[in-house]
């Protein structure tokens, strides 16, 4: 029998409420949002919220994590897990996101003993996350994974529960992802990536997954939808124009491709 959404936010409610309070690790987008809300508001766990802020954290969602913390009536801690002042970190390897990882959970369980649950769904665990060792060491709970829930069903259940700015936003990792693996994290590329993404929305509102890739042979502007024309030539200059104010060369445009930073040796 087919579940309706309906039946997927029971199962993650009965699997939230095995615990009587759970720290939800909130980066701002719509997996870990949504779990915080559907713990807040329809189970009987109590919640607190995290959220780290870092130049790898995009401002807009450190922005909507405070927004929807005072409107819903969260009780909501800022945490500097300080991922930059660490060596292993910086030199971006293949698994940095288990050094960012780490660092967050660290400075969450310094600051409460209550169990930390992450939003990670089970569509992520067919991917090489990193972040899921960091994990597996400070002992985090999954639950949408638990309850066997995939993104297509966090989203239905953001429709269903009304959360309709949630149900809108494309997924954003960190700034960081955006930095092919090899070249070093600095606090000035992030804010650049940060800058030029803000301009692509800006230029492209309709373009579906935009990113801004700093790679060996330079910086490129991925797009699900590439612009034509005299739309792509501005966007080029542009981006372009905020490449040479960084002295960094750009390399044009391409197609969306996820992980596309991502360099692993093949086997």
């Amino acid at each position: 029998m087919t579940m309706t959404a309906a039946d997927k936010l029971l199962r993650l409610v009965e699997t939230l409420e095995q615990h009587d309070a759970l720290a939800i690790a909130v980066s701002g987008g719509v997996d870990s949002m949504v779990l915080a809300h559907i713990t807040q508001s329809c189970a009987r766990t109590a919640m607190v919220a995290f959220h780290a802020t870092s130049p790898a954290v995009p401002r807009l969602a450190t922005e909507r994590v405070q927004e929807h913390a005072l409107r819903y009536g969260w009780t909501l801690h800022l945490v500097d897990a300080e991922e930059l002042a660490d060596p292993e970190y910086r030199n971006n390897p293949v698994n940095r996101c288990f050094y960012c990882k780490s660092r967050l959970y660290e400075r969450i369980g310094a600051t409460t003993g209550l169990r930390i649950a992450s939003g990670t769904n089970t569509d992520d665990l067919g991917d090489f996350r990193p972040g899921l060792d960091a994990a597996k060491h400070h002992d985090v709970i999954h639950p949408f994974v638990e309850a066997g829930l995939r993104k297509a069903d966090i989203y239905a259940i953001a429709r269903q529960l009304g959360l309709d700015d949630l149900a809108a936003l494309p997924a954003q990792p960190c700034l960081a992802s955006r930095i092919e693996t090899g070249i070093r994290v600095d606090e000035n590329s992030l804010r650049f990536i940060e800058k030029a993404e803000a301009v692509l929305t800006t230029l492209l509102p309709e373009a579906g997954a935009t990113r801004c890739r700093i790679t060996a042979t330079g910086v490129y502007v991925e797009c699900d939808t590439l612009p034509l024309g005299a739309d792509r030539e501005r966007v080029e200059r542009q981006i372009e124009a905020l490449c040479m104010q960084d002295k960094r060369p750009f390399a044009g445009m391409r197609p969306y491709r996820r992980g596309a930073a991502f360099l692993r040796v093949r086997e």
